[in-house]
């Protein structure tokens, strides 16, 4: 692999006197360089969408989402894998992450780890993958042996797999169904892929599983009607969640998230419909939590 012809190992012309700078010209040529990278992912949100699509329907089909990386994509990974249990307040098995070198590498670097392609193909066995499961790939180079042996693994167990990268032509794009190869260039620091690439990746990933619990109706309006209720100020925003969409006063609407045992899709359907919180159980159910089916069945407002 001759590595200087990868986009994101190259030097960028546009730094190259940045040790020379003043700190505020430092921090606003940085400023400007991060400034592409969201213009560089709107040019990828029909790849994005795409990946969504594969995800959800995974889901809604009894699959879970895994996450491979190594080093900084492996760590982001894994931030966006933790943040979505209590944001949506889904099992945190839906979501799974392999990291090259295990939990130790994300506070230590392991970075011969990412190197070894059978090292991929045993982590990801080890998860019991099925054709039910998406794979979402990470890697700034596209090329990642430790991200192939996965991908390559989870594409004869049937599952489908998507590959996030920064270069135009990835090595490893025939391993993937959908390919998000978002384009950031030349890092601010040569071949520092947690700056631009990183930033890139997280957008992508921010928008995978965002979109993914609306899609599989996590989401109601703009609401994150699965919020787990850890703390008090958890506690207020769920009821805020309630009364705001069904306008009902503050006070009435913490006394009907009581009564449903604190959950925030039953509280929503019982004050959309003032039916009793047994009903509102056993129709949610039906429609696995989600609360716009749940109000067509019971004759509310959707």
């Amino acid at each position: 692999m001759k590595f200087e012809k990868l986009e994101t190992e190259r030097s960028n012309p546009r730094t190259r006197n940045i040790d020379e700078l003043p700190t505020l010209e430092m921090l606003r040529l940085m400023n400007e360089e991060d400034a592409t990278v969201p213009l560089s992912v709107r040019d990828v949100l029909a790849e994005i969408a795409s990946a969504v699509d594969l995800c959800a329907g995974a889901i809604e089909n009894g699959g879970r989402i895994i996450y491979a990386g190594a080093g900084t994509s492996g760590r982001l990974g894994v931030l966006d894998a933790a943040e979505v249990v209590p944001t949506f307040g889904v099992s945190k098995d839906l979501f799974v992450t392999l990291m090259a070198g295990g939990n130790d590498a994300l506070t230590t670097p392991v970075e011969q780890a990412e190197d070894s392609e059978a090292l991929g193909a045993s982590e990801v066995e080890k998860t019991s993958i099925t054709a039910k499961d998406v794979v979402v790939g990470i890697t700034a180079s596209g090329r990642t042996p430790f991200v192939g042996g996965i991908l390559k693994y989870a594409r004869k167990k049937g599952a489908r797999t998507i590959l996030v990268c920064n270069v135009g032509e990835p090595g490893l794009k025939d391993h993937a169904d959908v390919t998000i190869a978002v384009r950031t260039g030349p890092e601010v620091i040569t071949g520092s892929t947690r700056l631009k690439a990183g930033t890139a990746q997280k957008m992508v990933l921010n928008m995978i599983s965002t979109i993914t619990m609306v899609k599989v109706g996590r989401v109601f309006g703009n609401y994150m009607i699965g919020v787990k209720i850890l703390n008090e100020k958890l506690v207020d925003r769920a009821t805020r969640i309630v009364s705001e969409i069904s306008d009902l006063p503050y006070g009435e609407s913490a006394k009907i998230l009581e009564e449903s045992g604190r959950d925030v899709p039953l509280a929503i359907l019982m004050a959309l419909t003032g039916a009793k919180r047994e009903e509102c159980e056993k129709i949610l159910k039906k429609n696995r939590g989600n609360i716009r089916l749940s109000l067509k069945e019971l004759g509310g407002v959707s």
